[in-house]
């Protein structure tokens, strides 16, 4: 269903997981109109924190280009830019094109969705070792599909590292851009001063101070939020290169703050680890508090296991990390929600672009575009918050999905928290 949107410059967001490149192109000063996600249970966290956005809850190789304008309601308006990261797994063997690799049919249908929308630019994302050895060759091939799809692709791809760009992670990823024909050809953003992990999450509240946390994961709590980082991304202090739309939230409810309760053992262990080294047992990083968080994975898929990623542990408290605390060191802001549980949480956030990065590649789009982003006036409201709880029966039920979509999680041999 369209949704009602403002004259702001367009993009589509093909692969969104809950929505941490959408975030960043919103912030940059795009209205992201449409986002394409396959997995019910993160469409309905999608929706949630963007209500304004029509959320396609499909696989881009069951989707057109004319579906996806019906969807946003923008008829034949033209597109300023298409982006996502389409997963590719196979690479080509000799005499063998890698596009032409099975495994790689949703960058394939990126390239198709790219040519069928024919946005002023398009913005791949993807893991950095597509780069290195034989896989760089995957992407050759890609570039040059998008040359004869009627784009100039910036040949000298960067592999951009969030900690560079405001983010307290390291985290490290390909950026590669294209501009239609005739339309300026885009730069990459340069580096700006790091932020600190301390910055990042000495603010939040402790979760184990609360009960309340073992079964809800949010609940009301007191802050004494000082670093500049902290105070936008709870709202304290404006940030003049943030043209997204303001939220309508309780600045002070500590949410996704899930607890995780360790024994007695872990955390006389997770006390004895340095901060910057891995406890040995856990095999668990603890984090520095005057570096950077290491790079936060989302853990396997419920086909293969739903194991979670191993979580930092604290810098200062002898426990993991919260889903609220990785996503303030993934640069989310504090009005963004993650589905309640910890499996989900995490999986939403170790799939996701850090929106920092994100804003950063995006501003650069806004720029070569030649506009000046504006910030709308308007607030806002948060989605129904029924789908941060929803189960895969009722996320699917509510986008007229079958429930099989996503392998279902075996519960046999979960790793616990």
């Amino acid at each position: 269903m369209a949704k009602n949107r403002t004259k702001r410059h367009i993009g589509i967001d093909l692969f969104a997981g809950a929505g941490g490149l959408t975030l960043g192109f919103e912030q940059a000063g795009f209205d992201v109109v449409a986002a394409v996600e396959i997995d019910p249970i993160h469409a309905a966290v999608h929706e949630f924190n963007f209500p304004h956005c029509a959320t396609l809850c499909r696989s881009v190789v069951d989707v057109s280009g004319a579906e996806i304008r019906t969807e946003a309601g923008i008829g034949n308006s033209d597109i300023d830019v298409v982006f996502g990261g389409a997963p590719c797994q196979g690479f080509s063997m000799i005499g063998k094109r890698a596009l032409d690799d099975p495994r790689n049919s949703l960058v394939q249908h990126f390239v198709r969705l790219v040519s069928e929308l024919n946005p002023k630019y398009f913005v791949f994302e993807n893991v950095k070792g597509l780069t290195l050895g034989r896989h760089r060759q995957f992407l050759v091939e890609l570039i040059e599909t998008m040359k004869d799809a009627g784009y100039e692709v910036v040949e000298n791809y960067q592999v951009l590292n969030a900690a560079d760009y405001g983010v307290p992670q390291d985290r490290r990823r390909l950026f590669l851009l294209g501009a239609r024909k005739g339309q300026k050809i885009p730069a990459y953003p340069g580096p700006i001063p790091r932020v600190s992990v301390k910055d990042a999450i000495s603010d939040l509240p402790n979760a184990d101070k609360y009960p309340e946390l073992i079964t809800s994961d949010s609940v009301r709590a007191t802050y004494k939020t000082k670093s500049k980082y902290a105070q936008r991304l709870r709202g304290l202090e404006d940030d003049p290169t943030d043209f997204s739309y303001r939220r309508l939230f309780d600045i002070n409810l500590l949410t996704s703050s899930l607890r995780t309760e360790h024994t007695p053992l872990s955390q006389s262990r997770f006390l004895a680890t340095a901060n910057g080294a891995t406890e040995p047992i856990s095999r668990f990083h603890k984090l520095n508090p005057d570096g950077v968080c290491n790079t936060l994975r989302a853990g396997t898929a419920s086909d293969r296991g739903a194991f979670t990623s191993p979580r930092p542990i604290h810098h200062k408290y002898p426990r993991v990390i919260t889903v609220r605390e990785a996503a303030r060191l993934h640069s989310y802001p504090d009005w963004f929600r993650f589905h309640a549980t910890k499996w989900h949480g995490f999986r939403q956030i170790g799939n996701s672009v850090p929106p920092l990065l994100g804003r950063a590649v995006a501003s650069k789009i806004i720029e070569a575009i030649g506009i000046k982003p504006t910030r709308p006036k308007a607030p806002m409201p948060m989605g129904s918050e029924s789908w941060l709880t929803a189960t895969m029966a009722v996320a699917s039920a509510k986008f007229g999905v079958s429930a099989n979509v996503i392998a279902k999680r075996a519960r046999l041999g979960i790793k616990s928290d």
